[in-house]
């Protein structure tokens, strides 16, 4: 990231997690997008996590608004590499001792929200 206007920080510890992937991005307005983008993943909303929802806008009204274009513009046309960010995010999750792996178990995230179909579970 070019260094200029420091980026105005996330709440709380969401910043420090954040800065940790600022390297990743080529500008000042891609990190600050990214900063939105996780507070978004974070509000505790009652619908699914859809573009305004990520923006804490009205459902459809709400996509007009400069903050969902915002995040638009960060996920679409702002040109980062998503499998870069998704590397550094399961680096720095597995150095977490609770992440620690151990061979006998897995943690899976469903970040769908969608109850399960259904009475039988996967055994692999």
């Amino acid at each position: 990231m070019t260094r200029g206007l420091p980026v105005d920080p996330a709440p709380g510890p969401l910043d420090e997690y954040a800065a940790g992937f600022d390297d990743l991005f080529a500008s000042r307005a891609q990190c600050q997008a990214f900063r939105s983008y996780l507070e978004g993943l974070l509000l505790p909303v009652e619908r699914n996590k859809t573009l305004t929802a990520l923006a804490n806008t009205e459902m459809v009204l709400g996509a007009q608004r400069k903050e969902a274009q915002s995040r638009q513009w960060f996920l679409t046309e702002s040109g980062w590499d998503p499998k870069e960010v998704n590397q550094r995010r399961v680096r720095l999750m597995l150095k977490e001792p609770q992440m620690a792996s151990i061979e006998s178990e897995a943690l899976v995230l469903d970040e769908t929200g969608g109850r399960k179909d259904g009475k039988a579970s996967w055994k692999g």
